[in-house]
């Protein structure tokens, strides 16, 4: 458990390790500044998930948290993303804040890029999962009451069929071994859209199952 008491923006995709990181951290009283997200403009929807920028805003405000949205281009560069990135980071610095967190799991070499990022900007990264068991995280995750739907799906690691299912007990049992019950390494990204963080569940409708850009996306339709 983190002791950690200073102000924390979190980086947020809108799904479940990002989720379980934002659980710590108010567990351990840390006051979050604000919500971090990448929408990609041209998609008006959250980066890599896919998910309509209507519903990250509709799930902010049921966290009762500010969401700071980060612009980029679609097939972004890294350079661009990273001037994004600095900008976003600067605001933040305006105000004091000098920690980013991030739901982060095992994945050495995305740690190490977050930091040299940060450092760049006079950023310090906190982790608040780092390195705890997936599987007794996905099973602690369902068991506190959170739900969260599968939105995007590699088809290279885990079959489409998983786009659109909420993350269940049925869920975890059906997934290939090799995939990681969190999706850590690319497998699936999710949408929590209720929980004991929420002030109520997010509405929505499952929309239609589209392939774009080599992922499977399930959109979600507000409701």
């Amino acid at each position: 458990m983190m002791h950690e008491s200073s102000s924390t923006v979190l980086s947020w995709s809108g799904g479940k390790d990002s989720c379980l990181a934002l659980a710590e951290l108010l567990a351990a009283g840390t006051h979050v500044t604000a919500l971090l997200t990448t929408i990609t403009r041209e998609f008006d929807r959250i980066s890599m998930h896919g998910v309509r920028r209507s519903l990250l805003q509709a799930q902010a405000a049921s966290l009762g948290l500010p969401l700071h949205e980060a612009f980029i281009p679609k097939s972004a560069s890294n350079e661009q993303y990273e001037l994004v990135m600095g900008e976003a980071f600067g605001h933040f610095r305006s105000q004091g804040v000098t920690k980013i967190a991030f739901g982060d799991l095992f994945l050495e070499e995305i740690r190490a890029y977050r930091e040299r990022l940060l450092s760049n900007h006079g950023m310090t990264g906190v982790y608040p999962i780092w390195q705890r068991d997936t599987a007794a995280l996905i099973r602690e995750f369902i068991e506190t009451g959170f739900k969260t739907i599968v939105v995007c799906v590699d088809p290279a690691k885990l079959d489409a069929s998983f786009a659109g299912r909420v993350i269940d007990a049925d869920f975890l049992a059906e997934l290939p071994a090799s995939v990681d019950p969190c999706g850590e390494n690319g497998e699936f990204h999710t949408f929590v859209f209720e929980g004991p963080l929420f002030r109520a569940p997010v509405q929505f409708a499952v929309g239609e199952l589209v392939l774009r850009d080599g992922f499977w996306f399930r959109d979600l339709l507000p409701a």
